[in-house]
């Protein structure tokens, strides 16, 4: 969050302009925890897990077992988010969209938040093996090693961090598919395809919009030598097209009723004429247009694939 401007507050008549000091921006505990722990992100984690659960599921769901598994997925995602920001803690400082993270800003000791992380990570992950099952720690440690020991560093040495992300990203929902079934089937590995070829055009979007911040920092989150976005939005599109064979699958394999093929056309159609214009235009705004689409988008889905399943 941006840092509150100082209020100036002007006299009347001929007195001189009184400026007041500025406010001193109020940061709580909890409040650093929500950013270290990039609670949106996590809860996204959560909402693609509990899509795997349900959808696995079927008729019948074992709600013990559902908070079971949201349990320790939550842990595992939160201490991925705040062992990244330790690793990034110095290149955050050089960013305006992170700078004021608890780390750069410097009102946590990067000690603790290491610590946090770790204790996160193990305690998740224990608890997901002996209350879940041993396939769901598995996954989940796949997913916590791929985001902070290749995706993180990666980001500072290649493009291909990107893909590299959006692979751990699509994992959450094979998780919870795997707690539902206690095995992974096809279903997972159509939760998997959706998650990853949404999450494509939604960051490459993203990485163009704040490209002048991720080079400042020396990421490469775009292809070298894409400086008109060509590469960026061609990419976007072809995952987009992608991204619409997949979501048909569930309808072909008999998993979802025909009436989600319908709707799931028009949300598709939508994120490929988004897709498109970005490729067209390549700019800030076709950008941007894409990004808050693919926002849109995944939630509205998720919500057909669950209300639509055979």
């Amino acid at each position: 969050m941006k840092p509150i401007l100082p209020e100036v507050t002007a006299a009347v008549a001929d007195a001189p302009v009184i400026v007041a000091a500025p406010e001193p921006q109020t940061y709580t505990l909890l409040r650093d925890l929500v950013m270290l722990t990039k609670a949106r992100l996590t809860l996204l984690v959560l909402m693609t897990t509990a899509l795997g659960f349900g959808f696995g599921s079927g008729r019948g769901v074992d709600w013990f077992l559902f908070f079971r598994v949201m349990f320790g997925t939550a842990f595992v995602a939160a201490s991925a988010s705040v062992l990244n920001q330790f690793i990034e803690r110095k290149v955050d400082r050089l960013m305006r969209r992170t700078q004021d993270r608890p780390l750069p800003a410097g009102r946590m000791a990067p000690g603790t938040a290491l610590g946090l992380g770790v204790l996160l990570a193990v305690a998740g992950l224990i608890y997901l093996q002996n209350r879940v099952s041993p396939l769901c720690a598995g996954l989940a440690g796949g997913t916590l090693a791929t985001y902070v020991a290749l995706y993180t560093p990666m980001k500072r040495k290649s493009a291909w961090c990107v893909t590299i992300g959006a692979i751990a990203g699509a994992i959450p929902p094979v998780i919870g598919w795997a707690a539902a079934t206690g095995s992974l089937g096809t279903g997972a590995w159509i939760l998997f395809g959706i998650l990853f070829f949404w999450q494509m055009p939604h960051f490459l979007s993203l990485a163009w919009l704040y490209r002048d911040d991720y080079a400042q920092a020396g990421f490469f989150m775009l292809r070298r030598n894409d400086t008109v976005g060509m590469k960026a939005a061609t990419e976007s599109l072809l995952c987009a097209v992608a991204l619409t064979v997949v979501t048909l699958l569930p309808v072909f394999l008999g998993m979802a009723h025909p009436m989600y093929a319908v709707v799931a056309l028009a949300c598709d159609g939508w994120l490929l004429a988004c897709a498109a214009l970005f490729l067209a235009q390549r700019n800030r705004a076709s950008a941007r247009r894409l990004f808050l689409a693919s926002i849109v988008y995944l939630p509205l889905v998720m919500a057909l694939l669950m209300v639509c399943r055979s």
